[in-house]
């Protein structure tokens, strides 16, 4: 079981508690995948999800593809396996 290797997919805020509880118990995440940071506001300013400011400061991989189906994201998702 310690040579699985995870990758996290998630966006909204719950999600982080999942995440968290994750590198707690000490988990080999390789990879975090979030949705790109979009406007948000009347400022339109671009906002981070949540899971993306957790996995910044917990110093993980991230990726923010446009698409899941983005051909560029895929090369990056069967290199790193």
């Amino acid at each position: 079981m310690k040579d699985i290797r995870i990758v996290f997919m998630g966006t909204p805020d719950f999600a982080v508690g999942i995440l968290k509880k994750l590198v707690e118990e000490g988990k080999n995440i390789v990879g975090v995948i979030t949705s790109p940071d979009r406007p948000a506001g009347r400022g339109r300013k671009l906002r981070q999800s949540a899971v993306k400011e957790y996995a910044d400061a917990q110093g993980l991989t991230l990726l923010q593809p446009p698409r899941l189906k983005n051909p560029e994201f895929l090369k990056q998702i069967f290199k790193s396996s």
